[in-house]
């Protein structure tokens, strides 16, 4: 089985670090703008030492909207104020008073400030108690109630169906509020409410499946505070016992054809068993035959019920239950759907509609309705945990509803996709103060190096000796929409706060919480780093002494605050954003969309920051030394790695940085015409429109000069060799100035052997070839399916195999865009195949869109075979393979110098993780993350590192589902059964 192993980094670097230098502010008179009627403070100690103290206060408006404010309070011993942020302190005695600075004094009513300070102290730190708001009396912060599921116990176990019974404690500590109601939630699912203590509900008919359902209770109090329980996993087994086995037990028959069922036994009977089919439901669908022999010897081979719907005049889909039964055995029953060939799309717009709702219905939404990456929560690629979720997952969600709006007319699901994402992925203006960000000089460099074993003593090193380029795009933007904020997606987040960093939250009492995990180099693999939050407050790590950041940058570290984009998922939205402006216009519900298509737009003007050079130096770096840039001469105008921003917690200065590196499986032609030849997706900037119409000009001659002789394409080009403007090995071909590196990024494993990142990326070329007609992306899909369809296999029961990973050898010409070079020593080499379910679905939707639009008989067949293939492979949470992980024996691997593999911690550094884990030389990625042994998973996982078999898990990752969903209503609705 092939593993997704695409060890997609995202890396980003804390670009400034130096001490937070105390100041002084004049002292100014204390007086109201309006008397606030109300107000409420919560005051927090965020770290201290023995002779000082960071505190930290939110301050919430009750009352009337006010124009200026200040807030006051006493101390009770010596502490004193050396320095404040997001307002001006005096301070008289023990009698402070935190006044707003000229840019913030607006706070309107319901509205929130968080002013913070760093004070010194000698014997004991007290926390104040009364606070005034405009000199008047404040009240203390609104504590969210505590909630905690007391049954069932964690890892019951059940036997299909099941009746779980539900109970939680529920309490409020303030005075005179208490606890409205509890909810009762099975993996994000809403099941029931109780207003009452003791609160309880009762889950009855659970039905098996393969990973546990995660239980929480969901508390709210009058006064709108909402807490959620710890999630509690339990399992539901099927029957134990003999039984009939029926796959699969939902299936879809199209209406004047037939569709097989699979029966067998689960154990081998003592004599011959005769299993009765019956069939109730709708007429129109029979099941044949009517029995089956099963004996002691042909038990497990599986046997064929045809399941078929007769051709009839309505055009309603009719549902029949198909039951199998046999004295003595458990039953099984099986759900038939017709799919009436009147209704537009047939069986697959039906197949489109069910894995929809098993994606709505199964677990891969969090209780504040947050996509997860997988179902599942021992999976380690990308991400390291499957209950995180990352910007990749938002936009497969976004693309997902915009196909639901397609189908069923109703676009509110997409917009409240767009919504949640902006709430929960998008760092809020508190969480990217961007005070003092110098366009002209926007970072401090730091070199990458080969091995994590190099940081931060040769990878991370600043050196601000270095000339960067100017950042041309923050001017514009600044202007544009009046302020300093990037509107783009950060790309990880941990959804269930396993980590417990609880720092950096997108919304006040949420889990939710932004971290990051890759920064030491091309090197670093999941299995090598370490997971730390985006807003570095030293409370973990090493706390005060930088937290996590001496692990990656070297100098005396801030308090700080940095994201990373990935720009594929960025553009995805945008994609997605296209898709449903033209579907809903088609539907003349053009207006439904509106808002969120504009909200599209402003990305794609952010997004731009993908075009950069890292420091913004020009193309054909070849030394630090080389010539920075100074306005977008240091433009690629390709969709790099990443782009990245940040800034000290102080807000006193900030950076931004792009990529030096560009990977072929980034680009999106799509994205790029939509927001240069849409007028409803055309950025707001002046300039933004015609960038995105170069770019994409550009993306169209990389893919060409990445093209092989077989028809693959190559990995990408770098501005910067090594990741420190090194000089490439001599005849290194160039492609505006960039080299040819043929695994851009990361390398364990190479970039680019992972046949998905082949998928994704030509499905972006053949939706925008069936949107233009564009005949240069003809002429690279032409080329690229032939290839693809030759290394494609089907078995007698229509299984499917596809590429897998991918081999290299020699390069392509140097690119002369007037002239462009036959590649015809780059060649492509299938080193294996397999069965990923998720990368054939978009292989997949790519034959759909090339084969409609250019009539390819070839790529229209191979759509509809790999799409039945897919779903032979249906399950109760969508449709899944089981893969077996070999690669699971790196959780305990050690760091050593002669293999340079495993967690590395420099000398030195000591610290813990949130839980307790000791962070220092010598712990292995399991040792820093011990919570992974507590996953109903991990015994399986701890008998493979003990000697055992490598583990076989079915993973159902979020970005596959809905993939699979979307191939289907594409194949449906442009080339139908």
């Amino acid at each position: 089985m092939s593993i997704p192993r695409r060890g997609r980094l995202r890396r980003l670097r804390a670009l400034a670090a130096g001490l937070l230098v105390a100041g002084t502010f004049a002292a100014l008179p204390a007086g109201t703008a309006h008397a606030a009627a109300g107000c409420q403070v919560t005051y927090t100690v965020r770290s201290q030492w023995p002779t000082g103290f960071t505190g930290d206060l939110v301050v919430t408006n009750l009352g009337d909207a006010l124009t200026s404010w200040n807030v006051s309070w006493t101390f009770a011993g010596n502490q004193q104020l050396q320095q404040s942020w997001n307002g001006d302190f005096t301070q008289t005695g023990k009698q402070v008073t935190i006044r707003n600075a000229a840019w913030n004094g607006s706070l309107p009513s319901g509205g929130t400030v968080n002013p913070g300070f760093n004070a010194g102290y000698s014997g004991t730190n007290v926390d104040p108690t009364s606070f005034s708001l405009n000199g008047v009396a404040c009240t203390g912060p609104n504590t969210p109630p505590a909630v905690s599921l007391t049954a069932p116990a964690a890892n019951t176990r059940y036997t299909a169906p099941a009746s779980i019974a539900m109970t939680a404690s529920a309490s409020d500590p303030d005075t005179g509020d208490s606890v409205t109601k509890v909810e009762f939630y099975h993996d994000g699912l809403l099941l029931g409410t109780d207003t009452t203590a003791p609160y309880t509900y009762t889950w009855t008919g659970v039905p098996t499946q393969t990973a546990a359902y995660s239980l929480q209770a969901k508390a709210y109090d009058s006064k709108g505070a909402v807490s959620t329980s710890t999630a509690v996993p339990v399992f539901v087994d099927p029957v134990v016992g003999p039984q009939i086995v029926a796959t699969p037990t939902v299936l879809t028959v199209p209406e004047g054809g037939s569709t097989p069922l699979s029966v067998k036994l689960n154990q081998a009977p003592s004599a011959n068993v005769t299993v009765a089919v019956a069939r109730t439901g709708d007429t129109d669908i029979t099941a044949t035959p009517t029995s089956l022999t099963f004996t002691p010897s042909n038990w497990s081979t599986a046997q064929t019920v045809t399941v078929a719907a007769a051709q009839d005049a309505d055009s309603v889909n009719g549902t029949a239950t198909i039951t199998l039964t046999a004295s003595g055995w458990a039953s099984a029953t099986v759900t038939a759907n017709e799919s009436d060939d009147d209704v537009p799309g047939g069986v697959y717009v039906q197949r489109f509609l069910e894995q929809y709702n098993k994606i709505h219905s199964s677990g891969y939404f969090s209780s504040e309705g947050v996509p997860y990456h997988a179902i599942e929560t021992l999976v380690v690629e990308a991400p390291d945990w499957g209950h995180e979720t990352t910007s990749e997952a938002f936009s497969f969600w976004l693309w997902l509803e915009a196909q639901y709006g397609r189908v069923k007319q109703d676009w509110a699901p997409f917009n409240k996709a767009w919504d949640t994402m902006e709430k929960y992925i998008i760092p809020t203006h508190a969480n990217q103060t961007s005070n003092g960000y110098n366009a002209s000089d926007p970072a401090d460099y730091a070199p990458e190096a080969d091995q994590p074993s190099l940081y931060p003593q040769q990878g991370g090193h600043l050196d601000s000796s270095v000339k960067v380029g100017a950042d041309p795009l923050y001017s514009e933007l600044t202007s544009t929409y009046g302020n300093t904020d990037v509107y783009a997606m950060h790309w990880i987040e941990d959804v269930d706060n396993v980590y417990g960093y609880s720092s950096c939250t997108p919304v006040a009492g949420s889990k939710v919480s932004f971290i990051n995990t890759y920064q030491r180099g091309p090197q670093e693999s999941v299995w090598e780093t370490v997971a730390h939050p985006s807003c570095e407050n030293f409370t973990y790590g090493a706390k005060q002494n930088g937290g996590y950041l001496p692990l990656f940058i070297d100098g005396t570290p801030a308090k700080q605050w940095r994201y990373t984009d990935a720009p594929d998922a960025d553009a995805r939205a945008v994609e997605a954003a296209y898709w449903a402006l033209q579907w809903s216009t088609a539907q003349g519900k053009q207006a439904d969309v509106a808002a969120t298509v504009a909200k599209a737009a402003k990305m794609g003007d952010y997004l731009r920051y993908a075009m950069y050079d890292k420091y913004f130096k020009k193309p054909g770096c070849t030394s630090t030394a080389c010539a920075a840039g100074t306005g977008k001469d240091s433009a690629a105008y390709l969709l790099s790695w990443y782009f990245a921003w940040g800034g000290d917690a102080a807000g006193q200065w900030s950076w931004r940085i792009g990529s030096s590196h560009n990977h072929q499986g980034y680009q999106n032609p799509l994205a790029a015409y939509a927001l240069s030849n849409v007028a409803a997706l055309t950025p707001k900037s002046a300039s933004a429109k015609a960038d995105w119409q170069t770019s994409l000009g550009r993306q169209l001659e990389f893919y060409q000069w990445l093209q092989s002789t077989e028809g693959a394409f190559a990995g990408g080009a770098t501005n910067s060799w090594g990741g420190s403007y090194s000089a490439p090995p001599a005849g290194t071909p160039t492609f505006y100035g960039m080299f040819y590196d043929v695994q851009p990024v990361y390398h364990d494993p190479p970039s680019n052997q992972w046949f998905g990142f082949q998928a994704w990326s030509v499905e972006r070329v053949a939706e925008y070839y069936y949107a233009t007609g564009d005949t240069k992306a003809k002429a690279l899909l032409d080329k690229w399916v032939s290839w693809a369809i030759a290394n494609t296999t089907f078995t007698a029961n229509g299984d499917f195999k596809i590429p897998d990973t991918l081999a290299w050898t020699g390069a392509p010409a140097t690119w002369n865009p007037s002239s462009p070079a036959a590649n015809t020593n780059l060649h492509v080499s299938v080193v294996s195949s397999g069965t990923d379910v998720g990368v054939a679905a978009a292989y997949a939707r790519l034959l759909t869109y090339y084969g409609a639009k250019a009539g390819n008989a070839s790529a229209k067949t191979t759509a509809k075979k790999l799409l039945d293939g897919i779903w032979l492979h249906t399950d109760a949470q969508g449709v899944g393979i089981p893969e077996t992980r070999t690669d699971y024996n790196r959780f305990d691997d050690v760091w050593s110098s002669s293999n340079q593999q495993g967690l590395y911690i420099p000398a030195g550094y000591s610290g813990v993780m949130p839980n307790g884990d000791v962070i220092a030389p010598g712990k292995s990625f399991l040792d820093i993350r011990s919570f992974y042994k507590s996953d109903p998973n991990w015994p399986a996982v701890q008998s493979y590192l003990n000697g055992g078999p490598a583990p076989t898990f079915t993973f159902h990752r979020f970005w596959a589902q809905s993939d699979i969903a979307m191939a289907m209503a594409d194949y449906g609705l442009l080339i139908g059964a």
